[in-house]
Parts: C-alpha cells; sequence; structure tokens
C-alpha cells in the first residue's frame, strides 16, 4: 500500500512540474509575438544655420541636401558650447536655403540644425457610417401584414 502511495505521489509531483514548465514556455511564447516595437531612428543632420535676421524670430537654414522636411515639424539646433534651441519649420524653402521659426533656446550663425523623423500612425479601421450608407426607413404608405 505504501508503495502505491509513493508511486502516486512521485507521479502527481512529477505532472505539476511539468504543467508549470508548459505554462512558462507558453508565456514566453506569447511575449515573443508581442508586436515588433517601432524602430526609433535617431536625429539626422539637415543643414547649418546660415542666417539670422536682426529682431526677427526665423532663422535660414542652409540644408544639408534635399530638403525633405515637412512643414510644422519640429527641428532641434545645437552649437559648440552645448546651445540648443528648438525651431518650427514653415514650409518656406529656395534653393538650398529653408526657414524656420525659433520656439526656444539660442541659435548663432553655424550651428548644427537636426530633425528628427516621427512616424505617423496607421489610420483607424472603424470608420463612421455616411449618410449615403445609412439605411433609412422606406416613407410613404406602406402596407402592414397584422
Amino acid at each position: 500500500m505504501k508503495a502505491i502511495l509513493s508511486v502516486l505521489y512521485i507521479a502527481s509531483v512529477g505532472l505539476g512540474i511539468s504543467s508549470c514548465a508548459a505554462l512558462k514556455t507558453k508565456q514566453s511564447d506569447e511575449k515573443k509575438q508581442e508586436a515588433p516595437k517601432e524602430k526609433i531612428e535617431p536625429p539626422k543632420l539637415v543643414g547649418r544655420i546660415a542666417s539670422i535676421p536682426r529682431d526677427k524670430r526665423f532663422v535660414l537654414i542652409q540644408s544639408y541636401g534635399k530638403w525633405a522636411v515637412e512643414t510644422g515639424s519640429i527641428l532641434t539646433t545645437r552649437g559648440p558650447d552645448e546651445r540648443t534651441a528648438n525651431l518650427l519649420a514653415t514650409g518656406e524653402s529656395l534653393g538650398e536655403f529653408a526657414a524656420a521659426d525659433l520656439q526656444s533656446g539660442l541659435v548663432e550663425v553655424g550651428d548644427a540644425v537636426y530633425s528628427r523623423h516621427v512616424p505617423k500612425s496607421a489610420p483607424l479601421l472603424t470608420t463612421p457610417e455616411s449618410p449615403e450608407t445609412q439605411q433609412t426607413a422606406p416613407s410613404g404608405n406602406v402596407q402592414k401584414n397584422n
């Protein structure tokens, strides 16, 4: 009788351990199947401060390459003495020069200008029904079955 109880005890302990291992494996598989995180891109050097008109709150940026910064994008600057500023791209550009409004900080001619790409989120799949697609009840003489 003691031998049977020992065998049953060992079998139940073995099943308990194996079920815990299966549960842990299932949880780790769920973590692996989570949506991949968006790749965070570092700021990209897009140009330098070319000029700062007196008594104005904007700057002209000489771009390094094709100007592909969207209107309303936030730009950052960095000077050699750790000076920084935030700029707002206005969308105005002429050749290799573009304008940006000074939002905060201090800038000097020659400061590096950086842009950070922020991916746009995917549009929502659910849309409200338009009046054309909504079903309307027929009007006028409707025969009712009583």
